[in-house]
C-alpha cells in the first residue's frame, strides 16, 4: 500500500488533534509531524519532504501564504491544503498561483475533508462553487501589473515588512520608535495607497510587489 507522509500545522492543539483524527482515517495517510507555527512547519518539511501539508492560514509568526511559498521552494512536490477559519475567497487566485492544491474551511465536515484529500493525492482538486464562479472574473484578479505600481516610502516598506513577519502594531512601534497610534496612522495611509481595506489583503498585495522582493534580497 502506498503511503503519504503528512504534516499538520495549526497553533491550536485541539484543532490539530481533530485534524489528525480525520486524516488518519484515509487509507495510506501517515502523520509524520505536527507544528504550531510557520518556522516549525518549515523545519518539518525540510526533514520529511511530505506528500501532503495541512496548513492553517493564520499562524503566530507568519501567514499561511508566506509559509506555502517557502514550502514550495523546499519541497516542490508537496501538496498544500490551506485549512482556515477565515474567508480567503479574495486571495484564492494568488494561493493557487503560489502552488496551493486546495483550500478548506475549518467548518467543513469530515467527509468533505477526506474527499478533497483523496482528490488532491490523485492530482485533482475541489473548489467551493461560490469561489469557482468568481475566479478570474474581469477586474477581480490582483496581478503582477498591479503590484508594479505600488509606491511606498522607505518607512512604509519597513512597516509592511514587519507586518508580514507577524509583528503587532505595538511591536512595530517599538521597533521603529514611534507610538502605536502613529503605526495605526501609517497603516491607514498604506491601505489607501494599496487600495485595500484589510490587513490580510495589504499583506497579500505587498508580498507580490517588487518592494518586498527587493527588501528580501537586501537581507
Amino acid at each position: 500500500m502506498k503511503t503519504f507522509k503528512t504534516i499538520i500545522v495549526d497553533d491550536h492543539p485541539v484543532v490539530a488533534r481533530a485534524t489528525r483524527h480525520i486524516l488518519e482515517q484515509i487509507e495510506g495517510i501517515v502523520i509524520v509531524g505536527i507544528a504550531g507555527n510557520g518556522e516549525g512547519c518549515l523545519a518539518l518539511v525540510e526533514e520529511h519532504q511530505p506528500d501532503l501539508l495541512f496548513l492553517d492560514y493564520h499562524l503566530p509568526d507568519h501567514y499561511g501564504s508566506i509559509v506555502a511559498e517557502r514550502v514550495k521552494r523546499i519541497s516542490p512536490h508537496t501538496h498544500i491544503v490551506i485549512f482556515t477559519g477565515i474567508d480567503v475567497a479574495d486571495m484564492y487566485n494568488h494561493l493557487i498561483e503560489i502552488g496551493v492544491s486546495g483550500i478548506l474551511s475549518k467548518e467543513s465536515g469530515e467527509t468533505t475533508i477526506q474527499n478533497i484529500v483523496r482528490c488532491i493525492l490523485d492530482n485533482h482538486t475541489m473548489i467551493p462553487l461560490p469561489i469557482y464562479r468568481q475566479m478570474r472574473l474581469a477586474g477581480r484578479q490582483i496581478g503582477p501589473d498591479d503590484a508594479e505600481h505600488i509606491e511606498l516610502s522607505a518607512d512604509e516598506v519597513v512597516i509592511m515588512t514587519l507586518l508580514v513577519k507577524g509583528y503587532t502594531h505595538e511591536q512595530i512601534g517599538e521597533h521603529i520608535h514611534v507610538s502605536k497610534r502613529s503605526v495605526d496612522n501609517y497603516l491607514k495611509k498604506i491601505y489607501d495607497k494599496l487600495d485595500v481595506p484589510t490587513r490580510i489583503q495589504a499583506i497579500e498585495k505587498f508580498v507580490r510587489s517588487p518592494l518586498y522582493t527587493e527588501r528580501q534580497e537586501d537581507h
